[in-house]
């Protein structure tokens, strides 16, 4: 497994990666830029959230390292790893439904909030990385 000592990175596709949750304090890194959005991230072994442009995306609990984030209209997609299973919310479209996919295969559908958040569980305690793809439902 492999945390992001810098916090968050843009990766060459483009996508970015963030979080440590090898850290026993709080780290927050502020106005990293990645094509004109700015980045927020707070990490540690009890939480990581990033923000984008003063809004929420993702949050873990506990703490999780994510690579290859990628956001698009359609949807989310990302590998995430951590010592144990967490818990992630998101936010997308409200009210909106999303196809689910984890590991491979799809949880089902969910719908998001009025808020546009949508919560699942992951098992990461015996995975190197899982993959997680979120996609809008037309």
């Amino acid at each position: 497994m492999a945390v992001i000592d810098e916090l968050i990175k843009k990766e060459e596709d483009g996508s970015i990666s963030f979080g440590n949750y090898e850290l026993d304090s709080k780290a927050k890194l502020d106005g990293f830029e990645v094509s004109g959005d700015l980045y927020k991230v707070k990490t540690y072994k009890d939480i990581t959230k990033l923000e984008r442009n003063g809004l929420f995306v993702y949050e873990s609990v506990p703490g999780t390292t994510v690579t290859d984030l990628a956001l698009a209209e359609s949807g989310v997609t990302f590998k995430v790893e951590g010592p144990k299973d967490a818990q992630i919310t998101l936010e997308l479209e409200a009210e909106e439904e999303y196809e689910v996919e984890i590991g491979g295969n799809s949880v089902g559908k969910m719908k998001t909030n009025l808020g546009g958040k949508i919560t699942f569980g992951v098992e990461l305690e015996d995975a190197d990385q899982i993959t997680v793809k979120v996609v809008k439902v037309s």
